[in-house]
């Protein structure tokens, strides 16, 4: 049986993988959208036969290996900690969670690493269109591995296409499409890698102002303009609907998080939308655990019921809803949960006593129970809530996740007047007139990282306690090692890791003030 860790272990082994996780996440998304950019470059190389494009693809295909280089060192030790620091979760959920990992090693990673060597060294050993077909493979392998890893992150929040087999206590895959094509997955995927067009968007449109700014590159800093302000504005549309459709998702399978992201406590029919707000701070209450309402705030009038149901009076619950029940919308109360999942961790107990003392006949009947549909839908589907004593500790942290999302969705209708302005003011031709659009365009390109950062907050800290919805929670999920490793490790990575950041951040300034080899 899984047994719970002390909490010391738990938030170093939490603070070491968010480390990890945040580090690795700064330079994927850059790399999901700039490959894309180089395909749409090379492509008008290839049809014009103007070398300006040509010169103009290898100087953003530079920047690319730069940022491609780090990320993968990154991602490697990612992968890792799930043995080394997460070995429970990888024990109870392993033969589920591994299987799109696998994929995305042997198919996708493999498939980008691949062609990225064509891509770079091909240039004048394979023909045009041979080269721009790898650029394209390129591109899409790094969103093919992009894939596979959301696909398992979409089924940590959101359990599907699996039994529970009592004779190894794990949760074995039994039907691998309704894992790859749950809603959640596919949700993820389609948000995270259009935000990954915007952020390489953004990064273009501000590398180029920079050069307008110093009267450089002028030819690659406009055309470059161009690409990235066309691609940018379709990706950030198609941001907004593919977030719209992710917040369906997350309104049906995790409405605590949806709750939380929104800071609402009571739950209401026709529910309004908080677009800001602040939350009011008590001299009692300092670091804001019990908090009720807003201190300001502006909000639009049942939007939020919309945005969850498609309705514009359904009923939304609030955290409160959630923790104490609410049974004329049909919400269970945490603490019948906890009971339930109370009772399917002992029923499993005894079915492992009665194995171990031979009794076959009881085992054999408690075995059959376990695996009931009427027991896994009524007592199983609530195992993880088994491991809590406290309602409290299934709220997550409600203001971070509140100001993550409305940061990230403020930010994302930002990029889009940016895109717009860029293709207004280059079809006018007074880009580089506008200073003061140019520094802002520089400016915006942190901001992009910032975007992205706090969508993953949203998506990570607002569905604690849970490391797998409802199944396994992050108390249990940690292996039983010392919190003092942990700690120490998270030291080393941490120092590693800004490193690498301060190294790979000198090397693109630096070859941002190359430029381009001419």
């Amino acid at each position: 049986m899984i047994e719970i860790a002390d909490a010391s272990l738990v938030d170093w082994s939490r603070a070491q993988f968010a480390l990890t996780a945040m580090y690795h996440w700064i330079f994927v998304p850059l790399t999901l959208g700039i490959t894309f950019i180089l395909a749409f470059m090379e492509t008008l190389y290839v049809k014009t036969g103007n070398e300006e494009w040509k010169k103009i693809t290898k100087f953003w295909m530079t920047l690319f290996g730069i940022n491609f280089a780090i990320g993968v060192a990154t991602g490697i030790i990612l992968e890792f900690e799930f043995g080394t620091n997460w070995s429970n979760y990888s024990w109870f959920v392993g033969d589920i969670f591994g299987a799109p990992l696998a994929i995305e090693g042997i198919l996708a990673f493999f498939m980008e690493s691949t062609f990225i060597a064509i891509m770079f060294f091909g240039w004048n050993k394979v023909g045009k269109k041979t080269h721009l077909l790898a650029t394209w493979l390129t591109a899409i392998g790094a969103n093919l591995s992009a894939l596979w890893i959301l696909v398992a992150n979409g089924w940590m929040q959101n359990p599907v296409g699996m039994v529970f087999n009592p004779e190894t206590a794990r949760n074995e895959m039994n039907n691998f499409w309704d894992v790859l094509f749950s809603q959640t997955a596919v949700d993820k995927w389609l948000h995270a890698t259009s935000s990954g067009f915007v952020l390489a968007a953004v990064f273009v449109i501000g590398v180029s102002a920079w050069y307008l700014l110093k009267n450089r590159e002028i030819v690659l800093a406009k055309k470059s303009i161009v690409v990235a302000s066309v691609f940018g504005l379709l990706s950030s549309v198609y941001l907004v609907f593919t977030g719209d459709s992710s917040a369906r998702t997350v309104a049906h399978d995790q409405p605590m998080k949806f709750a939380a992201l929104e800071g609402l406590y009571n739950g209401s029919e026709g529910a309004g939308l908080v677009a800001i707000g602040m939350f009011s701070t008590s001299e009692t209450d300092p670091n804001n655990e019990n908090l009720k309402d807003f201190s300001m705030k502006l909000e639009i009038p049942n939007f939020l019921s919309y945005m969850a149901f498609l309705d514009w009076d359904a009923f939304v619950p609030g955290v409160n809803d959630l923790i104490q029940g609410n049974e004329k919308y049909g919400y269970m109360s945490a603490n019948d949960k906890i009971e339930r999942g109370k009772i399917a961790i002992t029923k499993l107990s005894e079915f492992k006593e009665a194995q171990k003392a031979g009794n076959d006949s009881l085992a054999t009947a408690l075995k059959t129970e376990l695996v009931s549909t009427d027991f896994q839908n009524n007592y199983f589907k609530y195992f993880g809530y088994g491991y809590f004593t406290d309602t409290k500790d299934l709220v997550p942290n409600v203001p971070l996740t509140f100001y993550s999302f409305h940061i990230m969705v403020g930010l994302g209708f930002f990029f889009i007047l940016l895109f717009i302005l860029s293709l207004v003011y280059v079809w006018k031709g007074t880009f580089e007139k506008k200073k003061w659009f140019m520094k802002l365009a520089i400016i915006s390109i942190p901001l992009a990282y910032i975007a992205s950062q706090a969508g993953w907050i949203v998506a990570e800290v607002g569905r604690q306690p849970w490391v797998v919805q409802d199944l396994m929670p992050t108390i249990s999920a940690v292996t039983k090692i010392s919190s003092g490793s942990v700690m120490l490790t998270f030291w080393l990575f941490a120092v590693l890791f800004t490193v690498l950041l301060v190294a790979e951040m000198k090397i693109m300034f630096r070859q941002i003030k190359t430029g381009p080899k001419h």
